[in-house]
C-alpha cells in the first residue's frame, strides 16, 4: 500500500518562483546551459548579455568566477527551501525527512538550469571547490540531523547516517539531469514519487 503523501498546498516551500540574479548571471546561466561551462566564453556570456567583455570582467574575476556565484545562489536556494520544508514538517523526522526530499526535487526539477551546474563542480579551483563544500555542508547536516533524529525515535532503519544522506542527495541532485519542463510529469509529480522512494529506503514506519 502506498505511504500516504503530503497534497499539494500553498506552503511557501512548495512555491518555487525565479530566482533573482543579475543580467550578467542570468545570461551566463543560459550560455552555460547552451554549451556547458567549457564550451562557453567570456565573450559569449558578455554578448548576450548584451555588455562589453570589460564591463563583464568589471562585476567579475573570470568565468569560474561566475560560475561560483551562480553555484552559490543555487546552493543557498536549495538549503534554505529545506530548512522552511522541515520547520513546517513539525516534530515528526518522518515528515521532516519527507517535506526535505520533496524540497530539494522542486527545487532540481523547477530550477533544472542552475541545478545542472552542480555537474560543473570539477571545474573549480580548490579553494572554490572548498567553499562551495562548505556551503553544501550545511544541507548535509540539516539532512543527517533529520536522519539521526529518524533513528534515535525508531522511525527509520538506518545503519550509515552519512551514507544514507549522500545516496538521498546524489539521488535528488540527478534529477536535473535528466527532467525536462515539457515531459509526461510536472515538478510536483516528480517530487512526491521521489518522496516516496526515500521513505521507502530509509524504512520509514509512520505515516508521512
Amino acid at each position: 500500500m502506498a505511504r500516504k503523501t503530503s497534497a499539494a498546498s500553498d506552503e511557501a516551500w512548495r512555491t518555487v518562483e525565479p530566482l533573482t540574479l543579475t543580467p550578467l548571471l542570468t545570461a551566463a546561466l543560459a550560455t552555460f546551459h547552451e554549451f556547458g561551462y567549457h564550451g562557453a566564453s567570456v565573450r559569449d556570456i558578455a554578448k548576450r548579455a548584451g555588455v562589453t567583455v570589460p564591463t563583464l570582467y568589471y562585476h567579475h574575476e573570470n568565468k569560474q568566477g561566475i560560475l561560483v556565484a551562480l553555484m552559490m545562489t543555487g546552493i543557498e536556494a536549495v538549503t534554505a527551501r529545506a530548512r522552511e520544508a522541515v520547520d513546517a514538517a513539525g516534530p515528526s523526522p518522518t515528515r521532516q525527512f519527507g517535506n526535505l526530499v520533496e524540497a530539494c526535487v522542486l527545487h532540481m526539477t523547477s530550477r533544472t538550469d542552475i541545478a545542472f551546474l552542480d555537474s560543473e563542480l570539477r571545474y573549480l579551483e580548490d579553494a572554490e571547490r572548498k567553499a562551495y563544500a562548505a556551503k553544501r555542508k550545511h544541507l548535509e547536516n540539516l539532512l543527517a540531523d533529520v536522519l539521526t533524529a529518524g533513528v534515535e525515535q525508531g522511525e527509520f532503519t538506518v545503519t550509515d547516517i552519512a551514507g544514507t544522506g549522500r545516496a538521498m542527495l546524489g539521488m535528488c541532485q540527478s534529477v536535473a539531469l535528466w527532467f525536462r519542463p515539457d515531459g509526461p510529469q510536472t515538478p510536483y509529480e516528480v517530487s512526491v514519487f521521489y518522496r516516496e522512494i526515500a521513505l521507502n529506503a530509509v524504512g520509514a514506519v509512520a505515516s508521512a
